[in-house]
């Protein structure tokens, strides 16, 4: 039996089922395929930051799978092509994969069902619950996350999987070293890819500052490592699980203390957890203007003010610093995003997946079901019973930032410039001719 595990967002050995699954072959090829750049709303691959942190990731993942007497087999391409051609060339038997929540990959999946005659067993993602444990099919989930929160916080989270990990050793095959990325990690907000520095800051936030025990209170912080937990570039990837942090809160809370904040890291879990499967119930309406509830608001595509928002030099000094922090480090916080994306969608009045597919490229903790999810209910195309959120950023500047240290730690001061910009392409001044 000769085995392929296809990663993807499931960059851990820990508490990963799929590997698992695989201890009687005879060899097992490990695979992680880099995502082909494809155009998306004016954007185009990974940016700087993203695309480090992946490799990151990657780099010590294959330095764990060596130190099991495995091996990281890294390509880029598509997978409809490169994963029928290993199949045929390593003679491979039985493919495996974690469940992935993005159109794309259903795409890829289904493809490959159709293509190979081999079996194609897919894993639970990384999610709390399984989909067998929800209390409705997802043609009946809820709309609106309140009602989706109370029908699942009581079910039992089930525990991470700790047993040794024994892999089969791999096929004859080159394993090229991953070379690394152009740019380290940004200064301002020093997150490195991989699964140690995710237990490490995990360990950190819950049990070493205890900041776990003020969450609620410090979330809306901009600034990354001093309120918010940080946790999700590592369950982005994959480097941790989500049940391993929320077993890492329930023990907190049995060991030390409960309260109203220990149970918001748990909510914002809940959070990411309805997206996800709001993700796979919407499908392709998920990236559609009026989103699953076809609620199409007026808006329109202005050039200059969609860059001016992209670089960070809009009129709004917070927003402009908000997106210069995100392209320097890879990262917003989640009060910081609320904003930016108000701003684009009401005050640029520019379609919402310019913003989306912008945030896509940049963010190190990018997640398809939360980043266009979030998207949708600020633009009253998604989850939001109020039919979308309209930021006054002038009082969100006064209650977050109200003596602009953020701002001007990130330059958001920026000079200002003409509403309007006539060149030689425009009509005449004069009508005479």
């Amino acid at each position: 039996m000769r085995h392929l595990h296809w990663f993807i967002n499931d960059l851990r050995l820990s508490d990963n089922p799929a590997l698992a699954s695989h201890a009687a072959a005879d060899s097992l090829l490990c695979l992680y395929i880099l995502p082909k750049p494809r155009p998306w709303f004016q954007q185009v691959g990974l940016g700087p930051q993203r695309e480090r942190f992946l490799r990151e990731s990657l780099r010590e993942l294959q330095a764990e799978l060596q130190a099991h007497g495995q091996d990281l087999m890294v390509l880029e391409g598509s997978p409809e092509l490169v994963i029928p051609d290993l199949v045929a060339r390593f003679g491979i038997t039985e493919l495996s994969t974690s469940a992935c929540h993005g159109s794309y990959e259903a795409d890829q999946l289904a493809f490959l069902r159709k293509k190979l005659s081999i079996p194609i067993e897919v894993h639970r993602g990384n999610t709390l619950f399984n989909e067998s444990q929800l209390p409705f099919t997802l043609d009946a989930l809820p709309k609106v996350f309140s009602p989706f929160r109370r029908k699942v916080e009581s079910i039992r989270v089930e525990s991470p999987q700790t047993q040794a990990l024994h892999l089969p050793p791999p096929p004859a095959a080159q394993f090229d070293a991953i070379p690394k990325a152009s740019v380290g990690p940004h200064p301002g907000l020093p997150i490195p890819g991989g699964r140690a520095a995710g237990l490490r800051r995990l360990r950190q936030f819950v049990f070493d500052e205890e900041s776990i025990q003020h969450y609620k209170e410090t979330r809306n912080c901009l600034d990354g490592m001093t309120g918010s937990s940080t946790l999700s570039p590592w369950l982005a990837n994959g480097n941790l699980s989500a049940r391993e942090v929320a077993h890492s809160i329930f023990r907190y809370e049995r060991e030390r203390v409960s309260n109203e904040s220990t149970y918001w890291l748990f909510f914002e879990l809940l959070w990411r957890e309805f997206f996800y499967w709001k993700a796979l119930a919407d499908g392709r309406k998920l990236f559609k203007l009026g989103g699953s509830q076809g609620n199409c608001r007026s808006c329109s595509f202005e050039p200059r003010a969609f860059a001016r928002w992209c670089a960070g030099d809009t009129d709004y000094p917070l927003v402009n610093a908000l997106m210069r922090q995100l392209v320097a480090t890879g990262w917003m916080s989640n009060r910081g995003r609320q904003i930016a994306a108000s701003c684009l969608i009401h005050e640029c009045n520019i379609d919402w997946r310019y913003g989306a597919a912008f945030f896509e490229r940049h963010l190190i903790d990018y997640d398809v079901g939360s980043n266009y999810g979030n998207w949708q209910y600020i633009a009253g195309a998604g989850a939001d019973p109020r039919g979308g959120r309209r930021f006054n950023i002038d009082k969100q500047t006064a209650q977050y930032d109200p003596e602009g240290l953020f701002t001007h730690k990130w330059g958001g001061f920026r000079p200002t410039q003409p509403k309007h910009v006539v060149d030689a392409a425009d009509w005449p001044i004069s009508g005479d001719r």
